[in-house]
């Protein structure tokens, strides 16, 4: 009989780059010993549940610090206007398809008309995107997988904007499930992963009309993909069988087709919805061309991932190393990530949010750091990364918690030297874009206040004499009084319990105010004009104890 090895406490899978869940990517080096150890912690069980544990409390914890958002208030106006009409009319210059609406509608009418149930949704969502991105261990190895899910769960950017109920959330979760449905269809072939590619579609189509480039740079990264694996080939690049049938492949397109004909058309109520499928291309290549106000040079994304994303700073860098890659789904992420990357810096029009839906396939290139460093610096090289991602957990706290709605915009000075400038782009904010000032709760504070106390309150008349008032006519939705006044139109009677005016119209509002005020300065959000408060001095004399009016109408 062969004699046999010893029996060891613990047997050390080889390094791998399998696509298998229950693939390890250890080291059997001795030198590499306390790497290993933390690999093995990486792909536990419990780590699993800890990274979901910490990306759940960084979204929930303190969910309402911020005020809404100008495009919340947006959002949040169109669900008021579903409960008018019955359903949402989808608008194709909007740019955003009607899922989001849907859901705030049912969040709404489930847990209220407040800012937790006009998040929360999103915020599951955002959750979500970081369990989902442990499912890649199914087509990565699991610690490259485990590694990239904690740089999203600590992320400022995917934290922060997580935090806002906006679509962004959402084409991230779908754009996620669609890539990991076509590599699981290549490594597996099994229907699950048609799924997952079929919804992936449909709810990308259904979130924002942005869904074009993601599927277009899907589609041109296959063939880069078969060119770069004749130069250097990979492990099992041949599909899979597969195993799903034509009766199932038509069931996922019946249910895809069906959710966007069903939410397009606004649940059968506004057919000519559908047309705006393909309408919305013209209005939203112009606007990406001219920029609207949100144009920004093409190293805008590199600035933002310079000032805040480091892991995925790391994962941009390592795609010039994508050569490297033995497994076939790092290498796909690595070309389509790139091509995503390129594609948001053509387009003029940039917003920061977007950020989240460009950078996420780098989250997985920087985990892939564990296959390619050599044996002798694993131990090092994780520390390394633990230190990165303990910096992205510190800036996420110190951007969601403490400089939320902090505008703290960022131009290089010449006057000053490179530290000092390369000091002031790091205390920079710019992820807080168009954010609205903790100014407004001047306003909100005691007029909802008055309201709780007793709904009788809810009747007050307001006047808000000023453009662009979001997010106050979600805010203030359910007060039934309030008229909102823009350009040269005025209320017939000028007097009321508060009135919000714009800067240039006070002088004219004064001259035919009666009554008597306390007044404060008002600043909505970054480049607009301030405004100016009053509330009738009568009626909110309880929250200026002890003080006198400051302004007294012509009796």
């Amino acid at each position: 009989m062969k004699p046999q090895p010893p029996v060891t406490k613990m047997r050390i899978p080889a390094r791998t780059s399998s696509g298998r869940k229950d693939a390890r990517v250890d080291f059997s080096s001795g030198n590499a010993g306390m790497g290993a150890r933390v690999l093995t912690a990486l792909e536990s069980d419990w780590m699993f549940w800890a990274i979901l544990l910490l990306a759940a409390a960084l979204q929930l914890f303190l969910l309402g610090i911020k005020p809404p958002h100008f495009d919340e208030g947006i959002n949040g106006w169109f669900v008021d206007q579903m409960v008018k009409n019955g359903f949402y009319r989808y608008d194709p210059t909007n740019y955003h398809g009607p899922l989001h609406f849907y859901v705030l509608f049912l969040s709404q009418n489930l847990f209220g008309r407040n800012l937790w149930a006009l998040r929360l949704p999103v915020v599951l969502v955002s959750i979500g995107s970081v369990w989902l991105a442990m499912k890649f261990d199914c087509v990565l190895p699991r610690a490259v997988a485990r590694s990239a899910a904690l740089a999203m769960a600590v992320s400022p950017g995917f934290v922060f904007y997580g935090r806002y109920s906006i679509h962004e959330v959402w084409l991230l979760l779908f754009s996620m499930m669609f890539l990991l449905g076509l590599l699981g269809l290549w490594q597996r072939g099994t229907t699950d992963y048609l799924w997952y590619t079929g919804i992936g579609i449909a709810g990308m189509i259904l979130t924002k009309e942005t869904y074009i480039i993601h599927l277009g740079c899907a589609l041109i990264a296959i063939p880069l993909l078969f060119i770069s694996t004749k130069i250097s080939p990979v492990e099992s690049p041949a599909p899979a069988e597969q195993k799903w049938t034509r009766v199932e492949l038509a069931m996922v397109c019946l249910v895809g087709i069906g959710a966007i004909v069903f939410f397009y058309s606004g649940t059968f109520f506004h057919w000519s919805g559908i047309k705006g499928l393909y309408q919305t291309f013209h209005a939203w290549f112009k606007t990406g061309h001219n920029g609207n106000g949100h144009e920004k040079p093409i190293y805008y994304w590199l600035t933002l991932i310079a000032r805040y994303e480091w892991p995925a700073c790391v994962g941009l860098l390592l795609c010039g190393f994508c050569q490297m890659f033995r497994n076939i789904s790092l290498r796909y992420l690595a070309i389509n990530g790139a091509g995503v990357f390129l594609a948001y810096s053509i387009v003029h029009y940039k917003t920061p949010w977007c950020i989240i839906s460009v950078i996420w396939p780098f989250l997985f290139i920087f985990g892939s750091f564990i296959l390619i460093v050599p044996k002798g610096w694993l131990t090092t090289s994780l520390a390394i990364a633990a230190l990165i991602l303990t910096t992205s957990l510190g800036w996420a706290i110190s951007l969601n918690y403490f400089r939320c709605s902090t505008f703290a915009d960022f131009g290089w000075n010449s006057e000053k030297g490179p530290i000092a400038n390369i000091a002031d782009f790091f205390s920079s904010e710019p992820y807080v874009y168009v954010q609205t000032y903790n100014d407004i709760y001047k306003l909100t504070t005691p007029v909802l206040a008055l309201a709780h106390r007793d709904p009788l309150y809810y009747h007050i008349i307001g006047h808000i004499i000023r453009a662009s008032p979001y997010p106050l006519p979600w805010i203030l939705g359910d007060f039934s009084r309030i008229g909102y006044y823009e350009h040269d139109n005025y209320p017939p009677t000028m007097d009321a319990d508060f009135l919000l005016v714009q800067e240039d119209k006070v002088t004219e509002v004064e001259s035919k105010l009666h009554d008597n005020y306390f007044t404060q300065p008002l600043t909505i959000r970054p480049y607009q004009d301030p405004s100016k408060l009053y509330l009738r001095a009568a009626l909110f004399k309880s929250y200026f104890p002890g003080m006198a009016p400051d302004f007294f109408g012509k009796r």
